[in-house]
């Protein structure tokens, strides 16, 4: 880790660390206390899910072009235009709170705007991350970024959970906002090393889809890399259902203050795992380091429904977030040493493409089929559903997180089975790339 930190590119992309740290802690306390806020002002899990679509929507139509502009574009540059439009969606909500006039079609909005932004954040910092660490730093440089994140996932859920009981939303995001401000800062202090340009394929629309379509076909043309990210679509559909229900069941077993209490304890998972990645670099076999902690995921997400218990909630949540920085470490480690730097923004936008390509749809399930269908169902005592899983307000939540880890078990089962992706070393051999 030193070493890592001693070198230039690592000196750099410890000073833009420190700012992204800072912005997604504001960014976590906002998210839970808004889940918070909207589930309790309508009750629906369905109006939730559509708060987390507003923001996930726009992100899937803009990441094509996203994507070549980064590829343009200095990197750095990518990720202030990032910041800096969540900063204005941010201040819009602000405002409407500070004048009393926030209605839930408001967040709709102004989540859609920040998440327009929000399509440059993830391919422009990890096109950067290659430029600047060597690819024996790849691993440990993910891992970096998820405890970043996991910092915040730990903090935020006690203190979001207490301010919008007690104070309501309105420090949340002008917190949130400031911390924009601060990642922005923190970006304006460095210089990236600049990655050979791409060719342009023609001006306005037309030539940026000509140049996105070149990150496709790369993908494409590497079944085993079109594969990896393809059990990803699937992994990231069953998880996306933890995203929309997770409170929800919360607050069916315990207080708000206490679903916050339970996540931020849980999510010292990822604050442990992603540590120990950043110091350990990754296992040696990577594809290996992606599988086998997603089936890890797996048993979690089935741990969370099986009953209706806290404990059991704690543990699974505890077993997902512990494993899934070893995999995602792991897979970026994959990318970033076969993609060349001058496609990566293009490659990076395609992968979040595919990755929230599902979630929309995962949204709109996991919220239709709780309140219509599962929770129904499980509502009272009877059947073998009911025997197995109990019955009883959060009860359907809790199979529809069993029948996701289902789901994501046999994701891992079916890739395993292939031999393109066991062999993914020998078929999409490493590039030769170097940091600064």
């Amino acid at each position: 880790m030193k070493d890592f930190l001693n070198t230039p590119g690592g000196r750099i992309f410890g000073i833009v660390w420190i700012g992204q740290l800072v912005s997604n802690l504001g960014s976590a306390m906002t998210s839970f206390g808004l889940g918070i806020w909207v589930y309790q002002e309508t009750g629906s899990a369905t109006r939730l899910a559509l708060i987390v679509l507003s923001a996930r929507l726009p992100m899937l139509l803009v990441s094509p072009f996203a994507g070549a502009l980064i590829d343009r574009w200095d990197r750095r540059w990518a990720m202030i235009l990032a910041d800096t439009g969540a900063a204005v969606g941010t201040l819009a909500i602000v405002l409407l709170l500070a004048t009393g006039n926030l209605e839930t079609w408001h967040l709709y909005l102004a989540l859609a705007f920040s998440g327009t932004f929000a399509a440059f954040q993830f391919p422009a910092y990890g096109a950067a991350t290659t430029l600047l660490v060597g690819k024996e730093h790849y691993a440990r440089a993910s891992g970096l970024l998820q405890l970043a994140g996991s910092i915040g996932r730990v903090a935020a859920p006690t203190v979001a959970a207490g301010v919008v009981v007690w104070v309501g939303l309105t420090p949340l995001f002008i917190f949130d906002f400031v911390s924009f401000l601060i990642a922005v800062g923190t970006l304006l202090l460095v210089r990236f090393p600049a990655a050979e340009p791409s060719e342009r394929k023609g001006r306005g629309v037309r030539g940026l889809l000509l140049e996105a379509k070149e990150g496709l076909d790369f993908v494409l043309e590497r079944r085993a890399l079109f594969i990896l990210m393809m059990s990803f679509v699937v992994v990231n559909f069953a998880f996306a259902f933890q995203g929309v229900l997770l409170i929800p069941l919360l607050l069916n077993l315990t207080t708000e203050q206490g679903a916050g209490f339970i996540v931020s304890i849980a999510s010292a998972g990822i604050v442990v795992g992603s540590l120990g990645v950043s110091v350990w670099g990754g296992p040696k076999d990577r594809i290996a380091g992606v599988y086998l902690p997603i089936l890890a995921m797996g048993i979690g997400l089935i741990l969370i429904g099986l009953r209706p218990g806290v404990g059991l909630v704690i543990a699974g949540i505890l077993l997902i977030n512990f494993t899934h920085p070893v995999a995602g470490a792991s897979s970026q480690s994959i990318w970033q040493s076969k993609v060349p730097p001058n496609l990566q923004g293009r490659v990076f936008a395609i992968r979040q493409v595919s990755a929230i390509s599902a979630a929309p749809i995962a949204f709109l399930l996991a919220g239709t089929l709780a309140d219509n269908v599962f929770e129904p169902a499980m509502a009272e005592a009877g059947g073998m559903a009911s025997t197995i899983f109990g019955s009883g307000p959060g009860r359907g939540i809790g199979v529809l997180f069993v029948l996701a880890g289902i789901l994501v078990l046999l994701t891992v089962f079916v890739s395993w089975k292939n031999r393109r992706i066991r062999d993914i070393e020998v078929e999409v051999p490493d590039l030769d790339l170097v940091g600064v």
